[in-house]
């Protein structure tokens, strides 16, 4: 074991072994073959290279070199194409800190029985008043970025799970195909993180049509990773031990203390109240947020060439269109 594994347990070792083909003897060559590709994207600004942060994306490739470095480019040049999300990208950050004391994220305390940690959203819980989606989006991205430093998180990965009780059809009507692709490039395509399972629970027909139409444009593993339960929570325990999950859930905990996780990042700057105009950043700039339709979302982005990620002028009103219409 190197000192880089130092944080797995021996359980946590043997995994990363059977399931990611990590080896400790060739882990330090199988970074370095990572970090020799950097010279090959000029376009991308590489803020780190570290041994220990280009092995979480080793981990969340199963170590195969070329997909680990996609995954490395694709996650800077999502930054890059995406600036203002990333402005002030810090947990007090009023837009930010607003979704995280309404649970976006929620994070339970307990861990499956895979190792995962589970992750939870009440979507009603948005106050559309208060801050944006894409605020939500940097908050569970920002959320993202402190538990992966844990490497035993780095192997075992995550699971989320949506609660869509009382989500109204007003609220699913603001999500544009600009915003459902902002979501799945910063999650599915641009962040290391292993994800076990996402879980749709109360669900209204409104959002099982929403999924319908960005299927097509999922990643087939992450296809067969989502669940859609309904109000069917004994499909839900099945999967996740009722043990482990807060009423709401059906599960034997207490309900979810929305703050528990803010606290956590936020510490004594939880209570902190500062104005937030939730204008100042309701979504993308036009600079940033240019063909975003459905059409140009694709399965799969490569790297290998510079700028797959880069967006054309074409279909800009269509992106802010709501895929839901209240008219």
């Amino acid at each position: 074991m190197t000192h880089l594994q130092a944080g797995l347990s021996p359980e946590t070792l043997e995994k990363a072994r059977l399931e990611l083909n990590e080896n400790p003897d060739t882990l330090h060559q199988d970074i370095q073959e990572v970090r020799d590709m950097v010279i090959t994207r000029p376009d991308i600004g590489f803020l780190r290279t570290d041994d220990a942060f280009i092995l979480r994306f080793l981990r969340a490739r199963k170590f195969n070199h070329f997909e680990a470095f996609r995954l490395l480019a694709q996650y800077f040049e999502y930054r890059q194409q995406n600036l203002d999300m990333f402005k002030n990208f810090k947990a007090t950050d009023p837009g930010i800190k607003q979704g995280l004391k309404d649970g976006f994220p929620g994070v339970l305390s307990n861990l499956d029985h895979f190792g995962r940690k589970i992750l939870v959203l009440f979507a009603a819980n948005w106050d559309q008043s208060r801050y944006t989606l894409v605020d939500i989006l940097r908050a569970i991205l920002l959320s993202l970025e402190a538990m992966i430093e844990d490497p035993e998180l780095q192997v075992n990965g995550f699971v989320l799970i949506i609660d869509w009780s009382n989500f109204t059809f007003k609220q699913a009507s603001k999500l544009t195909p600009s915003m459902l692709r902002l979501a799945i490039e910063g999650l599915q395509d641009s962040f290391p993180a292993r994800f076990g399972g996402i879980h749709f629970v109360n669900q209204p027909w409104y959002i099982h049509a929403l999924y319908t139409v960005i299927r097509p444009f999922l990643k087939e593993k992450t296809r067969k990773r989502i669940f859609l339960h309904g109000n069917n929570l004994n499909s839900l325990h099945q999967l996740i031990h009722p043990e482990i999950l807060p009423s709401e859930f059906g599960g034997m905990l207490p309900p979810y203390d929305m703050g528990t996780w803010a606290r956590t990042l936020l510490d004594h700057e939880y209570d902190d109240e500062s104005e937030y105009n939730v204008e100042t950043y309701s979504m993308p700039t036009k600079e940033v947020e240019k063909d975003l339709s459905p059409k140009a979302m694709k399965r799969s982005q490569s790297v290998v060439d510079p700028g797959v990620l880069k967006h054309n002028d074409k279909n800009e009103e269509e992106n802010l269109q709501p895929l839901l219409s209240l008219d």
